[in-house]
C-alpha cells in the first residue's frame, strides 16, 4: 500500500513482538524501511524471530526481553532501543492477553492478570517513552494501541480484557488531547477476528472453532488476512496519517455493525421465506 521507503529510518518499538499480529507488524514495518525493536517476556522466542525477520527482509531488529507489567523493565526498554538506534520513533502497544470464561468463574486474580498485561502494560509503555520524548524535546512520534471492537460495547464471557481494552481506548483519545501539543499523535485499531496461532488456540479450543464459526458473524463472510491489518498499521505510524489524532480504526470487516444491528440475525432466514414473512407482515397491516 505504501512506498518501499515510507518508514525509512525510524524506529519502531512493537510490544508482543514475537509472535502473532506483533510479528507480522514488525515483519511489515521493516519491509517498509523501518528499524524494529522486539520485546515480551520470552527471549528465545524474540531472539528466534528476530533473526528470522532480519534475514527475509534485510532489515535491522533488536531483540528485549521485558515484562510490560514492571515499570522499571520498561523504563530499561527504552534505554536499550535508544542506545542501539539513537531514537524511537513510534509505540506500538500490541501485547495482550485473554481468555473465555463465565465471570462468575472468575477470581479477582484472573482479573488482574489481564489488566495488568493488557492495561497497566500499555500505560506504562505510554508512560516510559512518552516522558522520554517529552524530557528530551523531541518530536513527531506516534503511539499505536491495540484494541478491540468490544472496548466500547463491552461483552460477556470475556470481561477482564474488556474492562482492560475500555481503558486502553480512554488512554489513546485522553493522550491524543493533552500530549498533542508535544508532537505526539496517539490512535488506535480494533481489529475483529484475525486468527493467530496462540492466541485463538486459548480462546477457541478444542472443537469451539468448527462449533463457533466466526465468519458466519461477519458480512464479508471470512477472517481478517494479517497484511490487511498491518497495511493499517503501517500507515497509522506512517508520516502520511500526520493529521490523524484520537482516533480508532475499526477493522473487522463489519462483524460488530452486525452485532450491534437489532435485527441483523434475520440474515439467518433462509431466501424463500421471505415470500412468506412478508405475507404475514402484509397481513399486520391489514388488521
Amino acid at each position: 500500500m505504501l512506498r518501499p521507503d515510507a518508514l525509512q529510518g525510524r524506529t519502531i518499538v512493537v510490544t508482543g513482538g514475537g509472535t502473532g499480529l506483533g510479528r507480522s507488524m514488525s515483519e511489515a514495518f521493516l519491509r517498509l524501511g523501518a528499524n524494529v525493536v522486539i520485546t515480551s517476556r520470552k527471549m528465545e522466542v524474540l531472539e528466534k524471530t528476530a533473526a528470522e525477520l532480519e534475514a527475509s527482509t534485510g532489515g535491522k531488529v533488536l531483540a528485549v526481553a521485558c515484562d510490560i507489567r514492571k515499570y522499571l523493565e520498561v523504563e530499561q526498554l527504552v534505554t536499550a532501543a535508544v542506545a542501539h538506534f539513537g531514537t524511537v520513533d513510534s509505540l506500538v502497544n500490541n501485547a495482550a492477553g485473554n481468555f473465555i470464561s463465565p465471570t462468575e468463574r472468575l477470581s479477582s486474580k484472573a482479573f488482574e492478570t489481564i489488566i495488568d498485561i493488557v492495561l497497566m502494560g500499555s500505560v506504562n509503555c505510554t508512560l516510559a517513552f512518552g516522558k522520554h520524548w517529552i524530557d528530551k524535546k523531541e518530536r513527531d512520534k506516534t503511539v499505536l494501541n491495540i484494541v478491540t471492537t468490544y472496548a466500547w460495547t463491552g461483552s460477556g464471557y470475556v470481561l477482564p480484557s474488556a474492562c482492560a481494552k475500555a481503558g486502553v481506548l480512554a488512554l489513546t483519545r485522553s493522550l491524543a488531547v493533552e500530549w498533542a501539543k508535544y508532537g505526539m499523535r496517539h490512535n488506535a485499531i480494533a481489529p475483529g477476528p484475525f486468527p493467530t496461532k496462540g492466541a485463538w488456540t486459548r480462546l477457541m479450543p478444542g472443537e469451539m472453532m468448527e462449533r463457533f464459526d466466526l465468519k458466519k458473524r461477519v458480512p464479508l463472510k471470512r477472517l481478517g488476512e494479517h497484511h490487511e491489518l498491518t497495511d493499517l498499521a503501517s500507515y497509522l505510524i506512517s508520516p502520511f496519517s500526520s493529521y490523524i489524532n484520537g482516533e480508532v480504526v475499526t477493522i473487522d470487516g463489519g462483524e460488530w455493525l452486525q452485532g450491534a444491528g437489532q435485527f441483523s440475525g434475520l440474515e439467518a432466514v433462509e431466501p424463500g421465506m421471505w415470500d412468506a414473512i412478508e405475507q404475514m407482515v402484509r397481513g399486520v397491516r391489514g388488521s
